[in-house]
């Protein structure tokens, strides 16, 4: 997919890990120049940026359709136009995106999407990458060997894991999902209103209503250290300071940053997360929960002040 022309590779400032790890690696083995496209408070891509940044030595174009720590989703049929104006190739990592929105249209709006089986309902270990055909040929495979699918990949595929996403996939498309979806989205802002009416000073970072991913919440306690409030938490409920896949790095979100937090806000920031299965009962025992951790990590700050 070399192109000597076009040496430039935008990467949105809120993607996910990997996204920006193989950025780095472009940049530093292969000798492209990585560009970040800002953000802004609700992480959605500042349009004016974009078109900035964008020009004919723009090789590729990398944009989340939906946040996996924030939820924003992106509106992505401007940020086709431009991009497909400048000539460049225009990815999007859409792991996320089968449960916050309906997929039928995002095909003709991208160039490249990448898919995972686990954020679908299906089974973990399996992903797809979806190509626009007549860029098939131009596509370097990461393994050489019996040049299976046209030389672009080698290997025997897990047949089971192929089935179950493909199931998957399937589920995610029909009707029933459509109303999931929006039992989904009223019972996580229950979950938030609940949240938010508790005694301790709160606050919901990104965006609300439609614009979310329906079972997203990341929220800061002002006051608290989120580390502090989760280890509170266990063994009872799971939550997360950032992405769950970087969930072992001890510093404050790249994506937290780059909406404007300070490092302090960030460190107060829980993401939490439901799903289809997820019940106002358990909304509700994890609000007394939350609201106990809180007043025993208060006590506890008030004793080694006092």
């Amino acid at each position: 997919m070399a192109n000597i022309a076009r040496k430039r590779i935008l990467l949105s400032a809120i993607e996910h890990k990997c996204v920006l790890s193989m950025g780095r690696v472009l940049e530093e083995q292969y000798g492209y120049i990585v560009e970040s496209i800002p953000v802004d408070r609700n992480g959605h891509i500042k349009s004016a940026e974009l078109e900035k940044l964008l020009g004919d030595d723009v090789l590729l174009v990398s944009i989340m359709a939906v946040n996996n720590e924030i939820g924003s989703i992106q509106d992505i049929n401007p940020i086709s136009e431009a991009i497909r104006k400048s000539g460049a190739i225009f990815h999007c990592d859409a792991a996320q995106a089968p449960i916050a929105i309906t997929m039928e249209s995002l095909a003709a709006k991208a160039d490249m999407i990448s898919l995972s089986g686990h954020k679908m309902y299906g089974p973990k270990g399996i992903g797809a990458l979806y190509i626009r055909r007549d860029l098939q040929d131009e596509i370097e495979p990461l393994i050489y060997g019996g040049g299976q699918q046209n030389g672009l990949r080698s290997g025997t595929l897990p047949t089971p894991l192929c089935v179950g996403m493909g199931a998957a996939a399937e589920y995610i498309g029909s009707p029933e999902v459509s109303e999931r979806r929006k039992d989904l989205q009223d019972r996580t802002n229950r979950f938030l209103d609940m949240l938010l009416a508790l005694s301790w000073p709160t606050k919901l970072h990104g965006e609300e209503g439609q614009k979310r991913h329906p079972g997203n919440i990341s929220i800061g306690f002002r006051g608290f250290n989120a580390e502090n409030i989760l280890g509170a938490l266990q063994p009872h409920l799971a939550a997360s300071t950032g992405s769950a896949c970087t969930s072992g790095i001890p510093e404050p979100s790249h994506v937290l940053k780059a909406v404007g937090l300070t490092t302090e806000e960030a460190k107060s920031v829980i993401r939490f997360s439901l799903g289809f299965e997820t019940s106002d009962q358990e909304v509700d025992v994890a609000v007394k929960l939350i609201d106990m951790a809180l007043q025993r990590l208060s006590d506890s700050q008030t004793m080694r002040t006092a």
